[in-house]
């Protein structure tokens, strides 16, 4: 059974020494879908929600949650991130977020790309919920991940 590395010996939680890692280019993929009612959509896509540009202001949230990743989540580490990009792509039944992060780092970047689109989620949510507070954020997950002493993993 592989080690949860956050755990030390006696059960403590700790962030984890990568002092001694090699810096390497580290890149990752994730995405989620928020579900959302014709109407709202219709609002979102049109630029007609009453908050402002829905779009807009969900990637920009995207991309500065993926920049405080490690104030947010406990034990994660503050990264130099060179790269965030965050898409929204509106479909039939809602809008799916991808977000990509890359560094030149000790560790990977999977968790700032979660950040990014579960925040960029939430803002859609946030910004769209008088016309529909039914939304549902789902699928969020990591699409891939380069880099590293792992290697290279897909989903």
């Amino acid at each position: 059974m592989t080690r949860l590395t956050h755990i030390d010996a006696e059960g403590a939680a700790h962030m984890v020494d990568v002092g001694g890692k090699a810096v390497t280019s580290r890149r990752a993929v994730a995405t989620g879908h928020i579900a959302v009612a014709a109407e709202a959509l219709a609002a979102i896509r049109d630029g007609a929600a009453k908050k402002g540009d829905v779009l807009a202001v969900a990637r920009i949230a995207g991309i500065m949650a993926a920049k405080r990743t490690a104030e947010l989540i406990p034990l994660c580490h503050p990264l130099p991130l060179t790269r965030v990009t965050l898409d929204l792509t509106i479909d039939a039944g809602g809008i799916t977020a991808t977000a990509l992060t890359a560094t030149d780092g000790k560790t990977g970047v999977e968790m700032e790309a979660l950040t990014a689109v579960s925040v960029a989620l939430l803002t859609v949510y946030d910004m769209a919920k008088a016309i529909d507070r039914a939304m549902v954020i789902s699928g969020i997950r990591l699409l891939e991940k380069a880099g590293g002493a792992s290697g290279d993993w897909r989903a």
